[in-house]
């Protein structure tokens, strides 16, 4: 009774962050859903890109149920899946990701927690897992992840949140003088030095 709890509230925690992290995509022009957003090219199509690699790789390769997708090989992993080339749409890209949900769902779906997978990528002695460790993993890759496209957005336009329907009307004065009172308070702590 306690496996299925937990397997039906993890489960559920990852459907939630899948739907949060296309959100993030709602209403952006190509280019800002594709350009490179910090320092090391993190861009918000990238992140759905890759989050959807990950799920296939963790809830097909691990458990010897091969996504349907072509991946390349682990082995040969470039940091391709970080970013969207302009051949790559981003229609494509969602398709895939939700695609990949289908496959990882009928795994989580017709494997109990305990069940055995191997993880080659992970080094000695933790390569032996089950299905409990592998969906908390996903879990906090995705949740990781979604927080990284949040920030992002919130950079691009403003917009932040983990649904739409929970979305505010941005109050620009309110949020600059609440920034401004933190901008207040680091520097209070921290005095610049001549």
């Amino acid at each position: 009774m306690i496996d299925e709890f937990a397997k039906d509230n993890l489960h559920g925690r990852l459907r939630r962050d899948r739907k949060a992290l296309l959100w993030k995509l709602d209403g952006l022009s190509e280019y800002d859903a594709r350009r490179p957003l910090t320092a090391t090219g993190t861009n918000l199509l990238g992140l759905v890109k890759h989050v959807a690699t990950v799920e296939a790789r963790y809830f097909g390769e691990v458990f010897d149920r091969p996504s349907p997708e072509p991946l390349p090989r682990w082995q040969d992993y470039n940091g391709n899946d970080l970013w969207a080339t302009e051949d790559e749409t981003r229609d494509q890209i969602i398709a895939f990701y939700r695609r990949t949900w289908e496959h990882s769902d009928a795994t989580i779906n017709e494997l109990p927690l305990d069940a055995s997978g191997h993880v080659p990528w992970w080094p000695e002695p933790y390569p032996n897992t089950n299905l409990f460790a592998i969906m908390v993993h996903v879990l906090g890759e995705s949740i990781r992840h979604t927080g990284h496209a949040d920030i992002l957005r919130e950079g691009l336009d403003g917009r932040t949140g983990l649904r739409a329907e929970h979305e505010k009307q941005i109050d620009e004065e309110a949020r600059a003088a609440y920034c401004a009172k933190i901008e207040q308070a680091a520097r209070s702590a921290a005095p610049i030095k001549a």
